[in-house]
């Protein structure tokens, strides 16, 4: 049965390589300049591709996923028009999904300086940070994991268990995470680069995405519907079928999707995927969006989010979502940075050149997550009409 709950996300913050703050991601993906990776200042990352595209911050010794995390939080807090004294009572939540969790202290050095520490721990320092103590789950389903926070946060708020939730992801530098892709050969030498003919695999990034998730009734009674956009519906499902490749049919990836776009698929205008670069998930992505946004699939612009910043990992589809509701707030869509050749396989549509006008008619954005262990994730944003924000 379809809830009555109308949940808005009505603050966003974010963390990329590009620099902090929501208006800086909107100017990169409005650039659409290919930004090269780095290589980390550490020198026990002895593999042969230690590439990944860092937040800017030289300090690799800090607790930088926590930090990401608080930045990208307070932002989206300052834009939903809250502060902390609004957050004190019990009806507020923090939902935070991550790959590595907090991974600083662990990996420091040859190992745990002091004692190991749970990795996951980002949302109960958030929520001590900011006084809020409802609520707090830390979420781990792999790369989509900000994307289950979304869902989650929608789930709390739908149920009438919180009024507002903090809700998205945040991933930093992992000497294990890379070392890992790299004994995978899961790493391209040049940089992330989806639905390439050549790609040759993903490349990670720092990040974090933040988004302030609440009730439409609580948003209206403090005045905070007007700019807001729609969290519509998050679908999830599970492979169940190999521990890091995605099910060969892709008949998980399809059914999540078909449940977050629902039966009217021509309303939907962009979609953020999650396009990796890998050579099987691009191209299984590529053949799911055609069955389930049927014969109009190749007139749907895509927005190749990780292009532009790198695999952020747990935060990624956190971000997906921001760049969704950026998307819906300017009304166009970025172009994507510049595809050399696009694998023939991949039969999508990726703007280049110049921004495109989000129809009128159709003002919902979809945004794809995958992870190891078969995680997959669908989320819709979508734009509120005048009209209806005269209704409220």
């Amino acid at each position: 049965m379809k809830s009555e709950v109308e949940v808005l996300v009505t603050g966003i913050g974010a963390v990329t390589c590009h620099g902090a703050g929501a208006d800086t991601l909107w100017g990169a993906m409005r650039a659409a300049g290919v930004r090269l990776p780095d290589r980390p200042a550490d020198p026990l990352a002895r593999m042969e591709l230690p590439l990944i595209s860092l937040v800017p911050d030289p300090d690799l010794t800090a607790e930088r996923a926590t930090r990401f995390a608080s930045l990208a939080a307070r932002e989206a807090l300052a834009d939903a028009g809250l502060d902390a004294d609004a957050l004190a009572d019990g009806r507020t939540a923090v939902v935070l999904g991550s790959c590595m969790g907090e991974p600083g202290g662990n990996e420091r050095g040859r190992g745990p300086e002091g004692g190991w520490a749970p990795p996951f721990r980002l949302a109960a320092a958030l929520a001590a940070e900011l006084g809020v103590y409802g609520t707090v789950h830390d979420l781990g389903n792999a790369c989509a994991a900000g994307a289950y926070a979304l869902g989650v946060a929608a789930d709390l708020v739908r149920a009438g268990e919180a009024d507002v939730v903090i809700a998205g992801g945040s991933d930093a530098y992992s000497r294990v995470a890379l070392g890992c892709f790299n004994r995978l050969g899961a790493v391209d030498a040049e940089r992330c680069r989806p639905f390439e003919r050549d790609r040759a695999g993903t490349v990670f990034a720092e990040g974090a995405g933040v988004l302030v998730v609440e009730s439409a009734e609580h948003a209206r009674l403090r005045g905070a519907a007007a700019g807001a956009v729609r969290l519509g519906a998050v679908a999830w499902s599970c492979d169940a079928d190999h521990p890091t490749a995605p099910g060969a049919d892709g008949e998980q990836i399809v059914r999540a999707m078909r449940q977050a776009v629902g039966p009217v698929a021509e309303s939907v205008g962009c979609v953020v995927p999650h396009g990796t670069g890998t050579r099987l998930n691009d191209v299984l992505e590529s053949r799911a969006l055609h069955r389930v946004l049927g014969p109009g699939a190749s007139r749907v612009p895509l927005y190749s989010l990780k292009a532009l910043l790198g695999h952020a990992g747990g935060a990624s589809a956190a971000l997906g979502a921001v760049a969704a509701a950026l998307i819906l707030r300017h009304g166009e869509i970025p172009p994507n940075v510049p595809l050399r050749d696009q694998d023939p396989e991949c039969e999508v549509l990726l703007p280049q050149g110049a921004p495109l006008p989000l129809a009128a008619q159709a003002r919902r954005v979809l945004v794809n997550a995958y992870g190891f262990g078969g995680n997959n994730a669908s989320v819709v944003l979508e734009g509120v009409t005048g009209d209806e924000r005269d209704a409220a």
